[in-house]
């Protein structure tokens, strides 16, 4: 494996005639193309997931790892749903999950800026929920 685990290095052999050579292995997935609330289409990017828990577990006691697991649970679940298109809505649903499993604080600053409360009394409900 490379040292970030994107392919796999393999030292191959041919039976024919002996000469050694090396291949490259890289998985072929392909994520569900992410549908926005004005219907636009993009590509899904776990670097901005990344980059949004990361801004949500700012000076969190959060690990690194902790965070590249629940990207890799939101990455399974999305390959897993089998479908081509998904609301960008799901996938935010799908973070604020991950992100309320690993640290409150984080999870209501994501869904104060997610869902965008029109006032106070909705954001206590959220606080209450929790």
């Amino acid at each position: 494996m490379s040292e970030d685990a994107d392919f796999v290095r393999r030292r191959r052999q041919c039976s024919a005639c002996d000469k050694r050579f090396t291949t490259y292995e890289r998985p072929d997935v392909n994520f569900p193309v992410v549908v926005k609330k004005d219907g636009s289409r993009a590509d899904f990017e776990s670097s901005k997931v990344r980059a949004s828990m990361m801004l949500a577990l700012r000076k969190r006691p959060v690990s690194i790892e902790q965070i590249d697991t629940a990207l890799l649970r939101i990455e399974q679940k999305l390959l897993a749903s089998g479908l081509r298109e998904i609301d960008s809505t799901k996938v935010g649903e799908l973070v604020m999950r991950e992100l309320k499993r690993l640290d409150k604080v984080a999870y209501v600053r994501f869904a104060s800026v997610y869902r965008s409360f029109e006032d106070v009394d909705e954001f206590r409900q959220l606080l209450r929920d929790i």
